[in-house]
């Protein structure tokens, strides 16, 4: 069973995390959900608190796909709205492209990359930051209670990392070094994002203005692929924008999960 928060009532929307990070990511705007929404924070296999990633051959998406299917009938979620950042948005749309959701929006969703550069770039990206995360040891606990020095050292993932509190900041560094495996595994096993998505299950695509990880002109690329979502761009906004504008990103996932139907069948989970 993977890691998992719920909060809030309304119907269900199940947020997914990025790449190396954790569930802890959506604090910024859990709050102003929980009021209209039955939120599921989850961390993705070999994060956060949850179960190892077991690469055992198949491709990742089947694995990553399987442990969604298995957390929605575990947490009693029939075609829940579903919310992800990065490598959580691109989980977001494969599943509504498998039909397991009844919305989708994507943040800065990862598989819109052009050519084997992009995809090099975020490999020498996430290989930098593991390294540079890894070698500060000792000293990242006190650099952390500075808000400038957040700033500086979050600044590949958010342009207001001042945002984030130093216990916040740290366990996130802690968290992406303890991913570096998933991590590997996921990044051998990326390729483009290729799926249809029915035309009933409404998506929603935001981009930040000012994403570090996966450069914004991808966002054209996925304009092109799915011109029937609803694109929007998060101006002044980072690769993670749930800390840069808590309220607009907020105001965009409860419009993206506001079409649909989804339902709880089973409350038997606490």
């Amino acid at each position: 069973m993977l890691a998992y928060e719920r909060l809030g009532s309304g119907e269900p929307l199940v947020l997914v995390h990025g790449i190396g990070h954790r569930r802890h990511a959506w604090y910024p705007v859990l709050d102003r959900l929980a009021e209209q929404r039955e939120v599921f924070l989850i961390d993705l296999p070999g994060h956060g608190e949850s179960p190892g990633l077991i690469a055992d051959g198949r491709p990742v998406k089947e694995l990553l796909t399987e442990a969604l299917v298995t957390c929605f009938d575990e947490l009693g979620l029939d075609r829940p709205h579903i919310a992800g950042n990065s490598l959580g948005g691109r989980i977001a749309l494969e599943a509504a492209a498998d039909g397991l959701v009844s919305s989708a929006t994507a943040l800065s969703p990862a598989g819109f990359w052009c050519n084997s550069l992009d995809f090099a770039y975020v490999r020498a990206l996430f290989a930098g930051v593991l390294t540079g995360a890894s070698l500060a040891g000792r000293a990242a606990p006190p650099l952390l209670h500075t808000s400038a020095a957040r700033r500086v050292l979050l600044a590949p993932f958010m342009t207001r990392g001042h945002h984030l509190d130093a216990a916040r900041a740290l366990g996130d560094l802690h968290g992406m070094v303890a991913a570096r495996p998933a991590l590997a595994t996921i990044i051998d096993g990326g390729f483009p994002f290729d799926s249809d998505i029915p035309a009933d299950i409404p998506v929603t695509i935001a981009w930040g203005t000012h994403d570090l990880v996966l450069l914004p002109y991808q966002a054209l690329r996925a304009r092109r692929q799915l011109p029937n979502a609803a694109h929007s761009w998060l101006r002044g906004c980072g690769h993670v924008p749930m800390s840069d504008d808590a309220e607009r990103v907020a105001d965009i996932l409860l419009r993206g999960s506001s079409s649909g139907t989804a339902t709880t069948v089973s409350t038997s989970v606490a």
